[in-house]
């Protein structure tokens, strides 16, 4: 069986802020928990600054192979500003958001399933937008799908279409940092 895991970075980051984790000890109890290797791993995350960011220690991290690294594809967009107007003061202000990581991370399990590159995909995030993707690719492309997050912010959107649910909280012992 061949998987495929995908991350929503900025998810597992606020995960991380409350409850510090390395990435390449997760990638290892999903492996465990899978019954061998992950195919490919990919995180997507939006940054403030693309060139530097790209080169930056901890997405450079990512890529390495272990033993040093979990060897984790990734996939960074710009921050977009966002031009807003307060209705009550009428004060102008601009807002940095992500833009694009959550429709990259649809069109990226919906093209990995069609080109039939898993057979099953584990997605560490918690958006319910995500919802109208893993329904296609499980019924109607019959892939088995697994989401792995905390249990006080994983969609029950999410959790519904899920072949399996890996809480975080259950393997933080062996994956702290």
């Amino acid at each position: 069986m061949k998987t495929v895991w995908i991350i929503d970075g900025a998810y597992l980051f606020n995960v991380g802020r409350g409850r510090p984790f390395d990435y390449l000890k997760l990638k290892n109890e999903l492996v465990q928990r899978n019954g061998g290797p992950i195919y490919e791993s990919y995180y997507l995350n939006s940054t403030r600054d693309l060139a530097t960011d790209q080169q930056n220690a901890f997405h450079t991290w990512l890529k390495a192979a272990p033993p040093r690294g979990p060897k984790i594809r990734v996939q960074l967009y710009e921050m977009k500003n966002l031009h807003l107007q307060c209705p009550d003061c009428g004060v102008q202000f601009d807002r940095e958001v992500q833009k694009g990581v959550d429709v990259a991370i649809a069109t990226l399990l919906i093209k990995l399933a069609v080109q039939n590159v898993y057979d099953r995909l584990i997605l560490s995030a918690g958006d319910g937008d995500f919802e109208e993707a893993i329904s296609y690719v499980k019924s109607d492309l019959k892939k088995e799908i697994w989401v792995s997050g905390l249990q006080a912010n994983l969609s029950t959107d999410l959790q519904s279409y899920a072949d399996e649910v890996v809480w975080m909280d259950d393997l933080y012992p062996t994956i702290a940092r």
